[in-house]
């Protein structure tokens, strides 16, 4: 299958690249580089899928050096000249789209940033699907567009018209626009709602990096409505294999769309997140202790029965092991913000 796989320099889309072609699928990957966090992570994970160059122009497709049937084009998904015409030289079979301005707090700083990724980077994307037709569009939403939902765990058939920062709006929107190419244009499409996702190649801006950083150098964890809060962690290589075995089970009858939560389904408190990161680190750590910040919600939790009935598939790495992975990547040489002595 030619599988078009956005934000391949992300976290997300680095480990699903390598897995596609490990199964035989021929991928390209685009990706801005952007740098809303450190550029030299989003090398790094290139250059762990044979990219090694750091002079890509935009539009210049470039062949890994460890797959030959994975590609890579540095490309904003808001580009209306560059998208379709790679859209119209590979003719893909699929879109995975997991190119996106992240981050809740970012968004109440920058949020021009997230219009133009998360909408109209979108609707690009969306309009390519539809003049290029693939079988299947799966897309990533988020568990954000819950909101502060006081129902748990959350469904896929509750409420999600109170977004509470622009972030989660964007994800929101990004679904109901997919709804109406389905409905209008027969785009099918999967959206899926991720739930804290962790593990190796991470972002820096994510409380495993944060705190891992913070313990290390001795610094206090800062510490958002007092560590009150409960998190549906959910690894890295769980997300994967949801988004692989949702990938031939594209949206059927007249309206081809569907929405799937995916995550661990077994919240953990903070506080216990950070003592197994402790454990694993070997160190202590000092806290600071804080309001909720705005944006943030005290809990998330993933009713992922929807996804299990679709696919068989259950999240099953547990914490401890997904912490100790984690940890070995952190302080290993793979990692280039390790901070060296």
């Amino acid at each position: 299958m030619k599988i078009l796989v956005t934000g391949m320099a992300g976290f997300i889309g680095h480990n699903l690249a390598a897995h596609l072609v490990r199964d035989g699928h021929e991928v390209t990957g685009i990706d801005s580089l952007n740098d809303y966090y450190d550029v030299a992570l989003k090398y790094g994970r290139l250059a762990d899928l044979g990219f090694d160059g750091r002079d890509y122009a935009e539009g210049e497709e470039h062949v890994s050096s460890k797959y030959p049937s994975l590609h890579f084009v540095r490309m904003h998904l808001e580009s209306r000249e560059m998208l379709p015409a790679l859209f119209a030289s590979h003719r893909f079979d699929a879109a995975i789209n997991l190119a996106a301005q992240a981050g809740v707090r970012y968004s109440l700083e920058n949020p021009f940033a997230y219009v133009d990724s998360n909408v109209v980077g979108f609707v690009n994307l969306l309009e390519c699907c539809r003049h290029y037709p693939v079988k299947h569009l799966i897309y990533a939403s988020s568990s954000s567009v819950y909101g502060d939902n006081a129902k748990v765990p959350f469904s896929e058939d509750d409420a999600v018209e109170q977004p509470v920062s622009l972030y989660a709006a964007t994800k929101r929107s990004d679904e109901l626009m997919a709804e109406v190419y389905a409905r209008l244009f027969g785009v099918a499409s999967t959206g899926l709602r991720f739930f804290t996702v962790y593990g190796p190649w991470g972002r820096p801006d994510m409380s495993p990096m944060l705190f891992s950083d913070a313990i290390t150098a001795g610094r206090p964890i800062k510490l958002f409505n007092n560590g009150d809060m409960l998190r549906d962690f959910t690894y890295i290589d769980d997300i994967v294999e949801g988004v692989v075995r949702l990938l031939d089970k594209a949206p059927q009858g007249a309206i081809p769309t569907d929405i799937f939560n995916i995550g661990h389904g077994d919240p953990v408190h903070l506080m216990d997140f950070i003592s197994t990161l402790e454990e694993a680190l070997g160190r202590k750590a000092v806290f600071e202790k804080l309001p909720m910040q705005a944006g943030d919600v005290p809990r998330t939790y993933a009713d992922t029965s929807k996804l299990r009935a679709k696919t068989g598939y259950t999240a099953s790495t547990p914490l401890r092991e997904g912490i100790g992975r984690f940890v070995e990547w952190y302080l290993s040489d793979l990692n280039p913000l390790r901070k060296r002595a």
